[in-house]
This record gives structure tokens, sequence and C-alpha cells, in this order.
């Protein structure tokens, strides 16, 4: 049953297309521009350029060393709809031959008019987010679609034999959450034995037709879980031993992405797969004796970082390769986790300065440093990458010795800290001082901060980016925008505004143009979630601030009203979340000079007369340690680096943040250590569960738990965001309650937008009445 392994290989590569092919054509199907047939020929031809392209560059086309990664949207939603995994509310998707189509996976990632989507939540510790599967003791599981099998046949059809990849099935079910109709209580890994045979079913399936590896991904097993670990780790021994035995079967690859398995190795390695990957880049080099269970089963070596964009350490790499080699039997060279989360190419990034380009290795040259360490395992002379080594080491030792890289003047600034700049004054007194001077009533509106970018506000941007537009020019168009915002927030009836961020293609983006030590890429896109792409910047440097860079934007704003306009900022831990960042400083010492330069444009933003100051923490959840161990220390620095950036604010200067897909219960003593005095949060697609947590952590501080989902085009009608709001005031004072969207509006249409906004401030206002 056991075929061999190849030398090389990734376990995963970008989907989205190198110019974004995949977001383009899957818009232009919702907007009903083009047919699902040429959905669907445009996906083919998206997988099969993607083949091409990993055989040309040398991963063997028939050893399955190249992975069917491929998803139209999520790759979480892709599993739970092969196993039938429908909330009772979708089951009507269903056809008449109990499929679930194109229209029907769409549907459960974005909702229709009267039902919500599945929650959206971060995917591990990455900024890519996948849907939440809602499995309850009565979901029916069945395979409901033949994606996965088809995939392997077109692969077949080019020449090359596919790895097919599934989401595991213990990673399936504690990434799920309880059905609403579940029982309190009710744990969806109870139904693995109920799924395992619907997962041995499928592989039967694609033995039939030729695969002969398929890849099964259990990222949850590197990540403390709320679930006792004896009752994980008996969970991984019965499901794996259970697929292991199947009859029928191809050879099994389970993969184990983004840190240590810890404990969970021995158990996972004794069940009779056939080839366990390890995350050896983050995760820790196993012992021999941990390794000794493995027998014959082949260890993959994930050496190669697949979640940033740094070329490799290859003298580093290849020591823990020879160390591997004497401990295992067979072994594999491989990225350690899928490179969805980098860009295809940097050979497509022309315009970077060539010293920097020099460092870069995104997924096209990654898979070209995997394929050179498996020379150490391949049989090739030794020696044979003596070369390739001296030349990686050099690249590391001029990156160390570049201008910017390590600026004095920086780190002494950072080494003249005292306590006291990282504390303002009592809550409670600052609430008198706000309240006194912003004068709001209970459940004020506002919004997060974006408004949608239309055509027009995307064109100004990208002419004046191209010397088409004189800055005259530019500044005017983006001033009639902001003023097109202001007189529709006044129009319905919001208490604190926004300037709406026209002049902003990206929320991390936008702060990296305009600070030292960052850089920008013209075609370095990556997925965040579904259709959703992001560009990440590049922090290569020490970071210090020029010049102010909202303040313009923000005082013009306020001009054109005496209600208070929020000045918008990106906090420090998401500006490093969201960019790729320089892996030779500590995170902690990085954010710190990202807050200080925050913090000169707080100071800023206060003397143009703006009273109200978001600082966004989307991503404070997102860098959170798998580990429970490893917390309390990227708590501390985390939270720091937000008050670092905000405690020179004075004391009527109402100070707000954002986090977005938080959990937050699992943070909540350190987002009350942020000291803000407002926070919101998305609240809209988990029907308002965080309130639960506000309540039993006796949260006193301001709080905006979101009442409009807008990574949906659904318009939530006044009745909901009522109900939303009763259940909000049921549970937290009403005077701690703001109202808003869960995020920023910028992708959305301002048809939808503005109908949203308007039943979002007259369900405020009702509840208001009833208080």
């Amino acid at each position: 049953m056991h075929s061999e392994f190849p030398a090389a290989t990734i376990v995963g590569y970008p989907r989205i297309g190198p110019r974004r092919e995949l977001k383009k054509a899957v818009e232009s199907y919702w907007a009903s521009r083009i047919s699902a047939a040429e959905l669907e020929a445009t996906a083919r031809q998206l997988r099969e350029d993607g083949y091409a392209r990993l055989a040309g560059l040398g991963l063997s086309e028939t050893a399955s060393a190249i992975p069917a990664s491929f998803s139209l949207y999520d790759q979480v939603l892709d599993t739970a709809v092969t196993f039938g995994a429908v909330p009772a509310r979708f089951q009507d998707l269903y056809d008449d031959g109990g499929s679930l189509g194109l229209d029907a996976y769409f549907t459960l990632a974005r909702g229709d008019a009267g039902r919500p989507p599945l929650e959206m939540t971060k995917w591990f510790d990455t900024n890519y987010h996948y849907l939440v599967p809602e499995i309850g003791p009565d979901t029916r599981f069945t395979i409901a679609n033949d994606w996965t099998l088809r995939n392997v046949v077109e692969g077949a059809d080019l020449g090359i034999t596919l790895r097919p990849t599934l989401i595991g099935p213990v990673t399936f079910l504690l990434l799920s959450k309880a059905a609403a109709e579940a029982p309190d209580g009710f744990s969806p890994l109870t139904r693995l034995d109920d799924l395992l045979p619907l997962y041995a079913d499928l592989l039967g399936r694609l033995a039939a037709v030729g695969t002969r590896w398929v890849q099964l991904e259990e990222p949850a097993l590197v990540a403390d879980q709320v679930i006792p670990e004896h009752e994980v780790a008996a969970a991984v021994e019965r499901a794996y031993q259970y697929l292991a035995g199947t009859a029928e079967r191809p050879s099994l690859l389970v993969t184990t992405a983004y840190g240590s398995l810890g404990s969970l190795l021995p158990v996972l390695a004794a069940t009779g797969i056939d080839a366990l990957h390890l995350d050896l880049f983050k995760g820790d080099l196993p012992s021999a004796q941990d390794l000794a269970v493995l027998g014959s089963t082949t260890l993959v070596a994930g050496v190669v970082d697949g979640h940033n964009i740094w070329k490799a350490d290859l003298a580093t790499a290849a020591a823990k390769l020879t160390t591997l080699a004497d401990s295992v039997d067979r072994l594999t060279v491989a990225t350690s986790t899928s490179l969805q989360h980098v860009p295809h190419d940097v050979d497509d990034e022309p315009d970077l300065a060539p010293d920097l380009r020099s460092w870069l290795a995104f997924a096209d040259q990654k898979i070209a440093e995997v394929l050179t360490l498996s020379r150490l395992v391949d049989g090739s002379p030794t020696g044979s990458i003596d070369g390739a080594i001296a030349e990686a080491t050099a690249v590391l030792a001029s990156r160390a010795a570049a201008v910017g890289v390590n600026r004095h003047e920086v780190r002494e600034r950072l080494g003249a800290l005292t306590p006291s700049d990282f504390t303002r004054g009592p809550y409670q007194e600052r609430v008198a001082a706000q309240e006194e001077a912003l004068q709001l009533p209970v459940l004020p509106t506002t919004t997060i901060g974006s408004f949608p970018q239309t055509v027009e506000v995307r064109s100004a941007r990208a002419r004046f980016h191209r010397g088409d537009l004189t800055t005259e020019e530019y500044t005017g168009l983006m001033q009639e925008e902001i003023a097109r915002v202001i007189a529709l927030q006044e129009d319905l009836g919001f208490d604190v505004l926004v300037h709406g961020e026209p002049e902003r293609n990206d929320m991390v983006q936008y702060f990296a143009e305009h600070l030292d030590g960052f850089d920008v890429t013209v075609n370095g896109w990556v997925q965040s979630y579904g259709s959703r792409c992001t560009r990440p910047s590049i922090l290569w440097g020490d970071v210090s601030r020029p010049e102010p860079i909202t303040v313009r934007w923000a005082e013009y704003a306020q001009s054109l009203t005496s209600k208070p306009v929020k000045g918008m900022l990106t906090g420090p831990v998401t500006i490093l979340a969201w960019s790729f960042v320089r892996d030779d400083l500590p995170l902690g010492e990085t954010a710190s000079q990202v807050a200080l330069a925050l913090r000169d444009e707080v100071s800023d933003l206060q003397r143009a007369g703006i009273r109200v100051i978001q600082v966004d923490e989307p991503a404070l959840r997102e860098l959170l340690p798998l580990r429970a161990a490893q917390r309390p220390h990227y708590l501390a620095w985390s939270v720091n680096s937000f008050r670092l950036a905000t405690s020179g604010a004075a004391p009527s200067t109402q100070v707000h943040t954002h986090l977005c897909y938080s959990e937050f219960g699992a943070i909540i003593e350190a987002i009350d250590g942020l000291d803000a005095d407002v926070t919101s949060i998305e609240a809209a697609r988990s029907r308002m569960e965080v309130v639960h947590d506000l309540q039993s952590h006796g949260f006193a501080r301001g709080v905006g738990p979101g009442v409009y989902d807008i990574h949906s085009p659904r318009v939530p009608d006044e009745d909901e965001v009522a109900d939303l709001l009763g259940k909000a005031v049921r549970h937290v004072p009403a005077r701690q309650l703001w109202v808003n969207p869960d995020c920023g509006l910028k992708t959305r249409g301002y048809t939808e937008t503005t109908e949203s906004l308007g039943n979002l401030v007259n369900a405020a206002v009702r509840v208001r009445l009833t208080l």
C-alpha cells in the first residue's frame, strides 16, 4: 500500500493567481457578469497553470510531490462541503442528487437575505481567515461533492500525479463550533466516529482514480485546545489507526504546520500513517528518541519557512537535515507551512531595490530552496550544495550590514523609555473628562473607519501614483470624497464620524509607505479570506516617522462638522502581523519602534484638534502563540506597544481600538490591559456571543460589539440590529455600549452600506428609548 515519497515537496501553493485572477473571476460571478461555466474555466486554468509551474520549477510530476491545494474560497469550507457538514438553516441547498454545488458553496460563505453565513475567524497565527463549520449531534455527514476527485483527474489528464489535500478529521472537528441547536456543552469532536467512515469512503474513491498519496492537514494538533490533551490524543490515535487500516486507500501524509506536535508526535507516528510532516522552522527539532517511533514512516521535514519571505539560512536548515538523517529511515525536505501565505515570485517585483530583492524568497524561490536542500537526502554527492550554502550565508551578512537595518537614533530612543511612557491617568478620571468634552448620548453610534472605495477613488489614487494627477488635483478629489462621507454620516445621524479613508489603499500599507524601514510590493498579493487579497508590506529595517501621516486628512474632515471625527491609525501589533516582518530582531522590539512612530502621530492629531483617536488592533489575537506557555510573553510586549503608542493622549482625548475575529474571551485580560477607553469588536456573525465574556469578566470600559456583518453583502434590517443591541444591553450596562458595524466598510458598496447604516442608527435610537 505504501508508495515511495519524493525527496522534495511543498504542502501548499498560492491559489489566487499571480494577478488575483481567481478573485476577479469569483467576484464577477457573484455580480452575474460571468457564468458558472466561465468561473469554472478560469479556476481550471489557474489550477493547470499552477501544476505546470510547480513541475517547471522542479517538483516531480509523477511522485505526488505536487499538492492539489486549490480552493475557490476556503479549504475548511471545502472540507465541510465535501462531507456535507451543513447547518440546519442551509439544508435546502442540496440539489435533487444530494450534492452541494457552486451556489450552495458560496451561500454558506456569504449568506443570503434571510440567513447569516458561517462565522469566520483567524487561521492559527496567520492573516488568513477560515469559515467555521457548525456541527451538532444530528448533523448528517455525506459525500456531497466530487471536487477532490475532479482535481485528481485533471492532473492525470496533464500527466501529473497530484496529491489531493483535505483538512484532517481531528482538526476539522476541533475547528468547528457547536451548531445552534446543539445542547450546552456539546463538542463537535464527539462526532469523530461518525465522520471517519466518510473519510475512508473518500480515500477509497481517490484510490480508485489512481491517487497514490493524500495529504490530511492537522494543524490543530500543534495548538493547545480547550479539550483536554488526553482526549485529543485519543481522538488522533483512533482516527489515524482507523484510516491507516482502511483496506483500499492511497498512502497517507499527515501535515502539522505552525508549531511543534509535542506529546502528540509519538501518538500520531505510531498509528500506521505513511508520512508525517513536521514544522521544523517554527517547531522544535525532535530528539532521536522521539523520532525512533517513526520506524519506516517517512519524515517530511518542514525546514523552509512557508510563512515569511526572507531567504532561508541554508546552513542552519542543512544542519537540521543532517541531524534528522541520522535518526530516521526516510526523509523528505519540505516547507514548514503551505505557501499560500506568501506571494508567487520575487522576480515579479522589479521595482524593489536590488539589495532588498536579494534578501527575499517568495513561493517560487522557496521551492528552489527546498529542491536545493533535498540534494542532502536524495543521494547527491557530498558537498553538492556547499556553494548554495555559502551564497545564502553571504546574503544574510549583506542584509545585516545594510544601511537602515540598524539605526542608532531609533535604538537610543527606545533605550530612554521609562514606565511613565506606558501609562495614562486613571480610567474613571478620563471618562469624566471625555464626557464633558464630547457630550455623547447613551449608545453612541460610529463606524469602524473606512467607507466604500469607489472606482473613482481607486482610479484617483492610481492616477496620482502614476503621476497623472498633481498633488493639488489629488488632494481636491480626496477632499470631495471626505466631504461626501461626512455629509452622509450627518444625514444618517451618527454621533462620532470618520473621514472614510479614501486616501488609503490598505490599512497597513498606507502607513508602511510613510514610515522609514518599510517597503511595498506591486504584485505581492496573498489571500486574506475568500476573494479578499492583501499585499503585506515588507518591514526590513528600524522604523521611524519622518513626517505626519494622517493629520491633514483628519483635520480637513473635522473642519466640516461640529461632531467629533476620529483620527484613524493602525496599531503596532497589526502593522507587524499584516506585514512580512524582519526576522533578525525580537518582535517586541520592532513593535516598540512602530509604537513610537504612532505616538508621534497621536500627539500631532491632538494638536490638530482631534478629540477621538482610534488605534486599530484587529490582529492582536492573530499573533497569540498557539501554546499557552508562550502567551504571557507575547501579551506583555503586544499590550505594552499599544500603551506606548497611546499613553501620550490627554485624559480628554478618547482612545478607541478595534479588534476583529478575535475570540475576545481568550484574551480579555490583555484587552483590558490595553487601557483603551473604547473597544469595538466583531460580534454580528456570532450573534453577540461576546457579551457573555464581557459580563463574566466584568469588563468596565466602553465597548462596541458589532451589529452589522460587513463581510457579507446582506443588509441587516432594523429589527435584526435592534435584537442584537437588546441582547447586548441585557448583559452589559448601556452606559458602556457603543453601536457600530463589525469592521471597516471598504469592501462594500454604497447602496448596501447606506441602507445598513441607516438601519443601525434607527435601531440604536429605538433601543435608547427603551432604557
